[in-house]
């Protein structure tokens, strides 16, 4: 039995109905590992820690004077203030004890490459589309670059983009708790996001398949165009695949190098054919669209799902 006041749980201590504690993505990665869907293992450093880091080092009250009298219409001021939001959290010392706490899960978890993720409390709600709006690291490796992460996530409740949004929207900035998933990383062969209901025509029987090599932040950052498969939801058949030549794919970088916009990821160019192939062949396009209908039927409504092969 969980508690309040734990700062770690594990994905399969945790469901849909635990978003205050482990924030929307949190939530549903604890869903789908109770319901048996294949999902890499993993922990979440929870909305408590959050917090409790937030009160212990006094920053709730620095960061109520950087926010106080800012106007989000302008741009300069805005960057201006996310930026030394941002600052002040990074720059802030996270108790020993969390970040021993941190540390000893992750060695609990096989340690190696891990995927270091925001969750945020108001993110993946149908009454609040946060998701998005905070950061995510991939391939982070070692206990003191996970506790960084963790750190650089919580940080970035307050990008730019995200304190304007919570503006428009009406959400007050320290309202907001962000929890933070660490989960083992799959160096995907192929990856993208997978839609039950075709996300243009609405139509209910389709679901939609987009896919590229390597991992799945070229996809969902747009860097790349990905093959596109439609399938009938009810008798599984492939109503339509269109391919897309891929002249690059972003992997783990194998000497560690750390480059400043993807972190420990780098591209890595493809040969004409190599980018040509289909990215899945007509058996896993399948089997993802199988895996899309659990998990449509297990939430009773339709789902937009990033998936990676490996």
């Amino acid at each position: 039995m969980i508690s309040d006041s734990q700062h770690i749980v594990w994905f399969a201590e945790v469901g849909r109905d635990a978003v205050p504690l482990v924030g929307g993505k949190g939530a549903n990665l604890g869903e789908l590992t109770q319901a048996k869907i294949p999902v890499p293992p993993g922990f979440v450093v929870t909305t408590r820690a959050y917090r409790e880091f937030i009160n212990h080092s006094g920053l709730d009250h620095i960061l109520r004077r950087i926010l106080d009298g800012l106007n989000v219409d302008d741009d300069e001021q805005l960057n201006a203030t996310a930026d030394a939001v941002q600052h002040a959290i990074e720059q802030a010392e996270m108790p020993a004890s969390m970040q021993q706490e941190i540390t000893t899960a992750y060695a609990q978890l096989g340690e190696g490459p891990v995927a270091v993720r925001s969750s945020a409390t108001a993110e993946d709600l149908a009454e609040a589309s946060f998701a998005g709006q905070q950061a995510t690291f991939l391939n982070i490796e070692g206990g003191l670059n996970v506790v960084e992460a963790v750190q650089r996530c919580w940080a970035s409740l307050f990008e730019a983009r995200a304190i304007f949004y919570r503006e428009q929207a009406g959400w007050g900035h320290l309202d907001v708790d962000l929890a933070v998933p660490v989960q083992r990383m799959v160096q995907s062969e192929s990856s993208g996001v997978m839609f039950t209901v075709d996300p243009i025509t609405n139509d209910p029987n389709r679901i939609v398949i987009e896919a590229a090599l390597g991992l799945g932040e070229a996809v969902v950052g747009g860097l790349v165009s990905p093959d596109h498969y439609e399938v009938n939801k009810a008798s599984e058949q492939i109503l339509q695949r269109q391919i897309f030549t891929q002249d690059r794919r972003l992997v783990r970088s194998p000497d560690g190098v750390v480059d400043p916009e993807h972190g420990s990821n780098v591209w890595q160019d493809l040969s004409e054919t190599e980018g040509a192939a289909p990215k899945l062949t007509d058996e896993q396009v399948i089997e993802l669209s199988a895996i899309g209908k659990r998990i449509e039927a297990h939430y009773g409504s339709p789902q937009d799902i990033e998936w990676g092969w490996a």
